[in-house]
């Protein structure tokens, strides 16, 4: 173990679920307006993971009001309260990017049978 992996070994999260490119999840982040501080929620489907240990984000796409929006959240930071994974799709690529120009019924995933 190097040097940075040691002093960032402490900072990592265990509590959050195992996530997956496809999944449906709901974000639970912290958002700073003035003084007030408060919790948003944004939920949508896992376009990319990327990085790997303190570095690891995730791009999540939603649509809101016919828009698409993406958001990346790092994984680890204190400003995620939590992630809730809603369903696990089925996804054959790592990164979901051909869902941008997917609108409706044909951008939803196919849902991963349990084992």
């Amino acid at each position: 173990m190097n040097v940075i992996d040691a002093i960032t070994a402490d900072q990592i999260r265990t509590d959050l679920p195992d996530l997956a490119s496809g999944d449906t999840v709901r974000v639970s982040a912290k958002v700073v307006e003035g003084t007030r501080e408060r919790i948003q929620v944004f939920e949508g489907t896992i376009m990319r993971l990327r990085g790997g240990g303190i570095t690891r984000s995730i791009t999540v796409r939603s649509i809101r009001s016919g828009v698409g929006v993406e958001r990346t959240f790092k994984v680890n930071s204190p400003r995620i309260e939590k992630i809730d994974v809603v369903r696990h799709g089925v996804a054959r690529r790592a990164q979901l990017y051909f869902l941008r120009k997917r609108v409706g019924k044909a951008a939803s995933l196919r849902e991963r049978r349990p084992t």
